[in-house]
């Protein structure tokens, strides 16, 4: 009996140290992953709430409590014109919402340079990078009119005279410009699918302004559709009627004229008659 005993006393005192043992193990392991949660906190400093869009919204959309969400985000990175309380990003009493100035994506932060004031619609200027200029052109027809949409990109090309050049040709003048506005419309929400635009206005560097507005003067403008992420084009693209169905104008030879043979003569008066006679030409 006395052995029994002994011999459960010895397992039990074998289970509890392992027990114990295990027990210093999840410790030392609890103890680590906080101190490693705590250098963490310190390396991002502390977090506070921000307001940032939960979804993508186009220029001119309202903005509405829906369409924001509060995250957090680190202090010591906070953007100068971040919105970080409700009742500034949406006062009461105010005129009107706000509304998107550019473009945005789903968890981008809400930045008073992105919206506008409440009640204070969003204008064409707000779509202009620093240096640009918004300039309207006329387009012909050439079958995209239905689909281009404000923030799409197109090739620009101009028909005209050449001089040298039979007939009129075809010149790529701009490539990959960004329409800011179709028809007067700033939204793609404020066009309609299948209506062709009869003008686009684009965003132009001063340059390109005075090439575009001669270009109206002296010949007629098409646009093509420009896929997203297409590469600019930079090489020179000219097109007439003979490049188009692949006609060589041939290169005239002119054979050259032989100079006439010299003939040297002597005149003399012989009895009241003139006589002329050939003599050899003396160089």
């Amino acid at each position: 009996m006395r052995a029994v005993f002994g011999l459960v006393l010895i397992v039990g005192m074998a289970l509890a140290g392992a027990a114990v043992y295990m027990i210093q193990g999840y410790i030392k392991q609890t103890e680590l992953l906080l101190q490693q949660e705590r250098d963490l906190n310190a390396a991002a400093g502390k977090l506070v709430e921000v307001y940032v869009f939960n979804r993508q919204l186009a220029y001119g959309e309202p903005l509405t409590p829906d369409d924001v969400q509060v995250i957090y985000w680190p202090e010591q990175a906070l953007p100068e014109t971040i919105f970080r309380d409700g009742a500034e990003l949406f006062p009461e009493n105010a005129k009107g919402p706000r509304y998107v100035r550019r473009a945005t994506e789903a968890y981008e932060p809400v930045l008073a340079t992105r919206v506008t004031e409440p009640g204070e619609l969003a204008n064409l200027t707000a779509k202009l990078k620093d240096g640009m200029r918004a300039f309207q052109i006329n387009v012909g027809a050439s079958g995209v009119e239905g689909f281009v949409q404000p923030d799409s990109f197109i090739d620009i090309y101009w028909t005209g005279a050449i001089a040298g050049v039979e007939g009129n040709a075809t010149r790529l003048i701009e490539s990959s410009m960004q329409i800011i506005a179709v028809d007067n419309a700033f939204t793609s929400g404020q066009t309609s699918d299948g209506t062709g635009a009869s003008t686009v206005t684009v965003a132009a560097s001063p340059e390109q302004v005075a090439r575009l507005a001669q270009a109206q003067q002296t010949g007629r403008l098409t646009m093509s559709l420009v896929g997203e992420g297409a590469a600019e084009i930079t090489e020179n693209i000219v097109v007439d009627t003979n490049t188009m169905l692949g006609i060589e104008e041939e290169e005239v030879v002119v054979a050259p004229v032989a100079a006439p043979e010299r003939v040297c003569t002597i005149r003399a008066n012989k009895g009241g008659e003139v006589v002329e006679t050939v003599i050899p030409c003396k160089d």
